[in-house]
């Protein structure tokens, strides 16, 4: 049966792929995302093969926003059905340049350390992550009560099992997803609506790109760690995680499952190192 499905975050790499595959199954997609033209695109290639989508600019931070999105969808889709969060991510400003504590960190002025990490930075990507995960929710976790089928995705990471280096934000935030995927899913279970999370591990995005490769397209030593501590060897496809985002937003395959976290990583959080 073919379902409303709201996705945040829809112009990027991965959750664009969500798009695509939700219309697929027969859904209809409101691509949601700040970059308007990107979410365009995402719709017009959904329409151009037979789906139905439709774009809209949104800015997750900002509630007046999100309402009069909502509003819209509304309109011309239909009352939301599935929530997917995607909308997230890092910024260069919450990034340290070493991994560990170097002599002179403290002091240091010309580049980035935990002592100077930028206030205003670290408090846009916290918000981002899980603001960006809360707001939404209100505002659509509304067309859900007393609706069968219904159920709100979350994007967590791999962040949120093991911190990772140089990017403390993102790590603490992402930390902060998956723990409010429990909450929601506690708060929600006797309204029908299942809330559920995936953990993608390792995959090239437009965001991470420039950490993972050097200007010249050769890995960066980052990369190298990364790969080492991966027992497949290998960054993720978005296609990789088409499965698990199906499994869990299928209203008879995942019917009794909710408040759950699931890694797609290649064995990155299985793995100790020795």
């Amino acid at each position: 049966m073919s379902k409303t499905v709201v996705i945040t975050g829809a112009g990027g790499v991965l959750c664009s792929a969500f798009a695509v595959h939700m219309a697929k199954l027969g859904h209809k997609v409101a691509v949601l995302d700040l970059n308007l033209e990107a979410a365009e695109k995402v719709a017009a290639d959904i329409v151009a093969n037979g789906g139905v989508a439709k774009a809209y600019k949104t800015n997750v931070l900002d509630k007046d926003c999100l309402n009069e999105v909502h509003n819209a969808i509304v309109n011309d889709l239909g009352p939301c059905d599935i929530l997917i969060n995607g909308a997230g991510g890092n910024n260069p400003k919450c990034t340290t340049l070493h991994e560990t504590y170097q002599e002179g960190d403290d002091v240091a002025e010309d580049f980035l350390t935990f002592f100077n990490l930028d206030k205003a930075g670290f408090q846009f990507v916290f918000d981002l992550n899980i603001m960006g995960t809360l707001l939404p929710t209100q505002v659509f976790a509304k067309d859900m009560i007393g609706k069968e089928g219904c159920c709100i995705l979350n994007i967590s990471s791999m962040n949120a099992f093991r911190p990772l280096t140089k990017i403390p934000a993102y790590s603490a935030a992402k930390s902060a997803v998956s723990n409010f995927t429990q909450w929601l899913a506690v708060h929600f279970a006797e309204t029908g609506i299942r809330v559920n999370a995936m953990a993608p591990g390792f995959f090239v995005t437009h965001q991470n790109k420039a950490l993972l490769f050097n200007e010249d397209g050769t890995p960066t030593a980052r990369t190298g760690k990364i790969l080492n501590a991966t027992p497949m060897k290998r960054f993720g496809k978005p296609e990789e995680l088409l499965g698990t985002l199906e499994f869990l937003t299928d209203s008879e395959k995942s019917a009794f499952v909710t408040g759950v976290v699931i890694p797609v990583d290649g064995g990155f959080s299985a793995y100790s190192g020795v």
